[in-house]
């Protein structure tokens, strides 16, 4: 069987890394390229912790720079969760790698021309680089199979009581990538916030003592911290779910629905607006909403991968 090509898209902290280092051990994805954008920490800092956690876990997939703050909005960072460098203040080896200077967005279009077709796309931070991407290449849109997001909420947010913190990020990004026509799956916090480790689960990793399992544990203790101040169950893995989605997709369930974002609120900023549970529907169906997961073997298949290196 034929190996599915992907582009992944990150703001990389702490949970996007491990999504990346999951997404790495699955033997039905082949990573085409990685492209960094500002989210959960400066664009300098996003791009370097890409390069430094391939480096750490032997992935040679090229990392290229992408969009230093949102296309409208000021940049907003994620420090109390990831820590001011973006992976919980752990202090990774510099990666030897060959330093890309071609944009993100012109990375992404050569992949997706390659692939004819076929490139899937796992963004997990603000979607800005997908915006420019679709914005300079209009046939962009043809080319790629599917993006699946870590983004939005159905019910709620996280950054204000309305929206989540990657479409908080970059409104007017998520909209244009909304209403682009590409088919869309959303993982939003409906799902994301079933996805957990235990601290028990975490600490398992950890002891397994490889450098990649001793780092996913120490990136970590931060947003362990920021989760049980909420009374969460544990370490949330919201960036983990589209990547396992798209290769496990027997995990999850949801609904195709409506959804567009709010641009213009100031109360509302950013919230994903979708017609699952409303009488009056949008006029497409655009975007499949994942709305739960089977926890458990979510969290036992991310051991059993990560336990790989």
């Amino acid at each position: 069987m034929s190996k599915i090509p992907v582009w992944f898209d990150t703001d990389l902290g702490v949970d996007d890394a491990v999504a990346l280092l999951v997404l790495a051990r699955l033997p039905q994805l082949e990573l085409k390229g990685i492209s960094a954008v500002a989210g959960n920490a400066e664009l300098h800092r996003t791009f370097e912790n890409a390069r430094n956690v391939c480096h750490l876990a032997g992935i040679e997939t090229p990392v290229y720079p992408g969009a230093k703050h949102p296309l409208f909005v000021p940049l907003h960072t994620a420090p109390l969760v990831h820590g001011i460098n973006g992976v919980g203040e752990v202090e990774l080896p510099s990666s030897p790698a060959i330093r890309e200077t071609i944009p993100a967005w012109d990375a992404l279009y050569e992949a997706a021309e390659a692939a004819d077709g076929e490139l899937q796309v796992l963004a997990v931070g603000p979607l800005t680089n997908l915006a420019i991407a679709l914005g300079k290449y209009p046939k962009l849109k043809t080319l790629l199979k599917r993006i699946l997001i870590m983004g939005g909420a159905a019910k709620g947010g996280n950054v204000t009581p309305a929206a989540e913190f990657n479409i908080y990020g970059d409104p007017h990004a998520a909209q244009a990538v909304f209403r682009s026509g590409i088919s869309v799956v959303m993982c939003g916090l409906d799902v994301t916030m079933q996805a957990y480790l235990t601290p028990e689960e975490v600490d398992g990793i950890g002891a397994h003592g490889t450098p990649v399992c001793r780092f996913v544990r120490e990136s970590n203790q931060l947003a362990l911290s920021f989760f049980e101040r909420l009374n969460g169950p544990g370490l949330c893995c919201h960036d983990t779910c589209p990547v396992l989605f798209l290769a496990c997709p027997e995990l999850f369930s949801g609904e195709t629905a409506g959804v567009y974002v709010e641009t213009r609120g100031n109360l509302t900023l950013g919230k994903t607006v979708t017609d699952l549970w409303s009488d009056r529907q949008f006029p497409q169906q655009n975007v499949f909403v994942v709305l739960d997961v089977d926890r458990d073997s979510f969290a036992a298949k991310v051991r059993e991968l990560l336990l790989q290196y």
